[in-house]
């Protein structure tokens, strides 16, 4: 075994050891790189994709502080195929604000979906899952959003905590910028136990149960509210048997 397939199989033993453990792992850049056969560096070509993002027109706080990109994927062993365009759908039961109703966003930019370490990541938290519930179809909905401080605040989370309605969710912070706020809180869905810590490097990965937890993270403000502020995540979540509003 080469030492960087030696790298891989430690992280994802770590990871898998948490999340069966608690229902979670947070893993840091490196971590996530080594999972991926690579470097953190290697995520860095996909950041400009946050900078294009179009409004998301779909709250219904009134609020201006989400913009986002939406696709889907089937992920199946080593095969990747990218699912036609659809639109995001939740149930009520899992997203009492949005959810029941078929939000369209526009597509990830080919552009990144074409770079190597597109697939790598996603094949690679496919094989975690995989690990968790058996080998089969993953259907995955990949999100990139930012959250933006231009209302004087933004809610990463307008529903509050909240399960996906999937099987796993992997959040990746891709970059924060002149904010405060913006922490994690993970629960236990059927007890009384819970996590704060708040995802700081970019590229760290939380990957979490959505069976066993419910998650939220807390409205962002600038840290000087005449430049503002906003922060990045590219958000995977993966689902057997279907896409959500399909079966």
């Amino acid at each position: 075994m080469s030492p960087q397939h030696a790298a891989s199989d430690t992280v994802a033993q770590s990871i898998l050891r948490d999340v069966r453990t608690r229902g979670y792992a947070v893993v840091p850049p490196s971590g996530l790189a080594a999972l991926c056969g690579g470097v953190p560096g290697d995520f860095e070509i996909l950041r400009p994709g946050w900078e294009r993002l179009p409004p998301d027109d779909y709250l219904k706080d009134g609020g201006r502080y989400r913009r986002r990109r939406h696709s889907c994927f089937v992920v199946d062993g080593e095969g990747i195929v990218q699912a036609p365009h659809r639109a995001h759908w939740q149930s009520l039961d899992y997203n009492a604000l949005h959810g029941g109703m078929h939000r369209w966003f526009e597509p990830i930019a080919p552009a990144a979906i074409a770079q190597p370490v597109w697939p790598r990541l996603l094949l690679a938290l496919g094989g975690l899952c995989s690990a968790m519930k058996g080998a089969q179809p993953w259907y995955v909905e990949a999100h990139q959003f930012r959250i933006d401080t231009g209302d004087g605040i933004g809610r990463p989370t307008p529903e509050g905590a909240h399960r996906d309605g999937v099987d796993f969710v992997a959040v990746i912070l891709v970059g924060r910028e002149g904010i405060k706020g913006g922490e994690t809180r993970v629960f236990e869905a059927d007890g009384p136990n819970g996590q704060r810590f708040t995802l700081a490097e970019p590229w760290s990965l939380l990957l979490l149960d959505d069976q066993r937890v419910i998650h939220e993270s807390t409205p962002i403000q600038p840290l000087d509210p005449a430049i503002g502020g906003h922060r990045d995540t590219l958000v995977l979540t993966y689902r057997a048997k279907a896409f959500q509003g399909e079966d």
